[in-house]
């Protein structure tokens, strides 16, 4: 199949190339890095993963992640070396006190990475019919980081947004492979499957055989795609820089990393439901919708483009007329793929539609250029109805002393007025009506780089609305958690163990850096925290009796107060040393909590906490 790339009219500089990546990348840092460290891990899952990667950096263990003492084989390594690379930077603790700038960087520099791959490639590969590709490259590259699930994701400290950066560049370097029809530098896309395998697992190599399978159908060239990105010799270049270390885990770890890793982790998770994630077929369809707002509508006439008959005959037919075509509908196969694959999967997370996310900044960008009048009208209604989503979301912002009353959180008891007090809503509200009004006038206009005008009031919405109330809610939220970490050291005594009761807060331990015995609000889990108190052992901490050599008489606990005025709690004299927010920080009598959970098992009690689970800390 022969390939015509776009006239060398519609080309830009050297020049013009450089100053558009280094506009994308300031854009990036700005929206991605800007107060990164600034605010504290939100539980449940990010002080996990930043704490087995500060694990790693202090323990010299660089093979299996833990977490509390525990090996921890929800995911492969490489997200947990990058954020231990961080933690090994010196004077760590000086200048990230919190620990989250080291945790959250990986996710923010893939996702900047995403975006300077996502502007290049519109850049080198622009369409005859656009006579401004590095708008479209910037827009492209904004329409992926405006995305709300990137905007989340790329400042949260878990493997998502590495997965999705690490996969986008894998399958963008294919397609440009296929789009100049040479294979230069065609091992680079595999070199790069191979980290996406080794941050998520070999979910990487199905949705990229997925993706790649459905391209090389609708494009009718298997030999030309197979000839460009060699893929047998891709894949051993893949398996040769993956697969060492989960041989290496296997052989260390053995059959308990076996079972959880490919186990729970991946056939369970896609054949069954865990963790209660059940969501109905349709979900991603949703997600899609409102991962794109408020361009959704550009989103749709771009996969409404690829799908149209016209378009699929040109699509099979022998050639292409340009790469830009080419790349739209790759973009379509991109994102089908992630649809077609998570939707037949019985646990269904939003953070799985994140790989998708780059795949609509490209149908977005091209779906907005000024193209011929015979999708104009079609165009011009995807804008209309752009505008009024924006329009909705202005509204929402603005009628916000209707509903952030009704946000009820015992967590946050006093978000809604504080949220209130700190008027970062109405500057939210603020920045979406300009995007409204600026969006109005240039389609009246219909002038070029309409997105743009429409992206800029939100790209200010991120930097002074919606990272200020990340961090109003890592205050109420998270800040009575890390005051609690701190009276626990200050308290502590020589040999005192460490738990958490009812609410289970990973970060606890993070914050501590010891291990905290966790259990949770049932009567169960007295009984189960008074014998783990005597005999659990773990690495870095064992459970010693009370009356050995170096058994504790008392216990420092962390309990939130609806949890302290159970029955089974009562009666126990706690000595209040701190109270933050919901929680209380006590002292209790070990002696006195044995004699509650002996009265518990002969009221038919039973001990849980030996039964094997496959998601503990």
């Amino acid at each position: 199949m022969s390939i015509v790339n776009a006239p060398t009219d519609a080309r830009i500089s050297p020049r013009q190339r450089s100053r558009g990546l280094l506009l994308i990348l300031a854009l990036g840092l700005a929206l991605g890095c800007w107060q990164l460290g600034g605010t504290g891990l939100v539980d449940e899952t990010p002080p996990l993963f930043a704490a087995a990667g500060r694990a790693m950096a202090r323990t010299g263990d660089w093979l299996t992640p833990r977490v509390n003492g525990l090996p921890r084989f929800d995911k492969p390594p490489l997200v947990y070396w990058l954020m231990g690379l961080g933690y090994s930077l010196p004077a760590n603790e000086l200048w990230d006190p919190l620990g989250t700038w080291a945790g959250r960087l990986p996710s923010a520099l893939a996702s900047v990475a995403t975006m300077l791959m996502l502007g290049d490639t519109l850049m080198v590969h622009p369409s005859a019919e656009d006579s401004h590709p590095r708008r479209t490259a910037v827009a492209a590259a904004l329409a992926f980081a405006l995305s709300p699930l990137v905007q989340l994701w790329s400042r949260t400290a878990v493997s998502d947004a590495l997965l999705s950066g690490t996969l986008a560049l894998s399958l963008l370097c294919q397609w440009r492979c296929y789009a100049t029809g040479h294979s230069r530098r065609w091992w680079l896309a595999w070199v790069l499957l191979a980290t996406a395998v080794l941050t998520k697992g070999p979910v990487a190599v199905v949705l990229s055989g997925m993706t790649l399978a459905l391209f090389a159908l609708m494009r009718r060239d298997l030999k030309g795609l197979w000839r460009c990105i060699k893929p047998i010799r891709g894949l051993a270049i893949t398996a040769l820089i993956s697969l060492p270390w989960y041989v290496a885990e296997l052989l260390v770890e053995g059959q308990p990393f076996w079972d959880s890793f490919f186990g729970y982790h991946n056939l369970q998770r896609f054949t069954s439901v865990v963790n209660s994630h059940l969501q109905p077929w349709w979900f991603f369809g949703v997600i899609l919708v409102v991962a794109s707002l408020p361009f959704t509508p550009l989103l749709l006439l771009g996969l409404a483009q690829t799908l149209h008959p016209s378009n699929l005959k040109r699509a099979f037919s022998s050639s292409q007329p340009t790469a830009t075509l080419s790349l739209q509908s790759f973009a379509s196969c991109w994102l089908l793929s992630i649809l077609l694959l998570f939707t037949t999967a019985a646990t269904k997370l939003p953070s799985y539609w994140l790989p998708a996310t780059p795949a609509a900044a490209i149908l977005i960008a091209l779906a907005a250029r000024s193209s011929g009048q015979q999708i104009r009208r079609p165009l011009d209604w995807a804008w209309g109805a752009t505008i009024l989503l924006t329009f909705v979301l202005a509204v929402g912002f603005w009628s916000s002393s209707i509903w952030v009353p009704l946000i009820d959180d015992p967590e946050m008891p006093t978000l809604p007025a504080e949220l209130l007090a700190s008027r970062l809503v109405l500057r939210a509200a603020v920045c979406f009506s300009v995007a409204v009004v600026l969006g109005l006038w240039m389609i009246r206009r219909k002038a070029s780089g309409r997105l743009l005008a429409v992206q800029g009031p939100l790209v200010v919405f991120q930097l002074i609305a919606l990272i200020p109330m990340i961090g109003l809610g890592d205050r109420v939220r998270q800040l009575p958690v890390r005051q609690a970490a701190a009276t626990m050291l200050r308290v502590q005594k020589p040999s005192e163990p460490l738990a958490m009761v009812g609410a289970m807060k990973p970060s606890l331990h993070f914050y501590t850096q010891q291990v905290v015995v966790y259990e949770g609000r049932s009567d169960s889990a007295l009984v189960n925290l008074s014998d783990r108190l005597s005999h659990e052992q773990r690495r870095g901490w064992v459970g010693h009796p009370i009356d050995a050599k170096e058994g504790s008489p008392t216990v420092l606990i962390v309990i939130d107060s609806g949890t302290l005025e159970r029955p089974y709690w009562k009666g126990l004299d706690p000595l209040v040393l701190g109270e933050f927010g919901i929680y209380r920080v006590v002292r209790i009598d070990r002696a006195k909590l044995n004699r509650r959970a002996d009265e518990l098992q002969d009221d038919g009690v039973e001990l849980t906490w030996k039964t094997p689970r496959p998601e503990r800390y």
